[in-house]
């Protein structure tokens, strides 16, 4: 029987994991950019879709693998996410020319910020992991997320489940990648990875 990996390993392998992901992310960020705003509603879109199906699925196995909560309420968080959030941010402009401001000679225009690393609690894991994807994915911006190491399974699903919807939908492959092998060092080297634009933190000083 192989030996159990040593911290010290867990944490290479962290690492590791850290910038492949981030490497992958890049990747697509680069095509995802460049979609128009029908293609980036039809993805979040289906990415969300997806979701709220599985709302009931994910919340048992957030409460089997944390131990945290009870399945009722995380569906309600996951469909909060799912559904709620998704209803808000659909109607929003984030490519191109989203505003004139003729009277002051001002046009904005919408530009994706970049890869996201997003740090997803144990506490709420699938409903965080569910916003952190849409809001990234209608921002043009690739997303990993790093699970926190009692909530790998579900994240890991919810990021799978989304993937495979935001894809089938027009977003390149690397567009939501997840980590995992999780350790606190592998969470801070994908946080201060150069290709990482922005960081979305959700959880305790310990991991974050």
């Amino acid at each position: 029987m192989a030996e159990p990996a040593a911290p010290a390993d867990q944490d290479l392998e962290s690492i590791r994991d850290a910038r492949n992901q981030t490497r992958r992310a890049k990747t697509a960020q680069a095509t995802l950019g460049e979609l128009s705003q029908e293609r980036i509603d039809s993805i979040v879109t289906a990415a969300a879709e997806a979701a709220a199906q599985q709302a009931k699925p994910f919340a048992k196995l957030a409460v089997e693998e944390t131990g945290y909560g009870n399945e009722p309420d995380k569906v309600r968080k996951n469909l909060f996410a799912a559904e709620t959030i998704y209803q808000f941010i659909l109607p929003m402009p984030t490519v191109g020319v989203i505003r004139r401001l003729d009277a002051d000679r001002v046009v904005e225009i919408a530009e994706p910020f970049g890869v996201v690393a997003a740090v997803i609690p144990s506490t709420n894991p699938t409903s965080t992991a569910i916003y952190k994807i849409l809001i990234c994915l209608k921002a043009r911006c690739a997303i990993v997320l790093s699970p926190h190491p009692s909530a790998v399974g579900c994240i890991n699903r919810v990021a799978e489940v989304m993937s495979k919807a935001a894809i089938s939908a027009g977003a390149p492959e690397g567009a939501i990648n997840c980590m995992t092998s999780v350790t606190i060092e592998g969470t801070q080297e994908l946080m201060g990875q150069r290709e990482i634009a922005l960081v979305l933190a959700t959880g305790g000083l310990g991991l974050v």
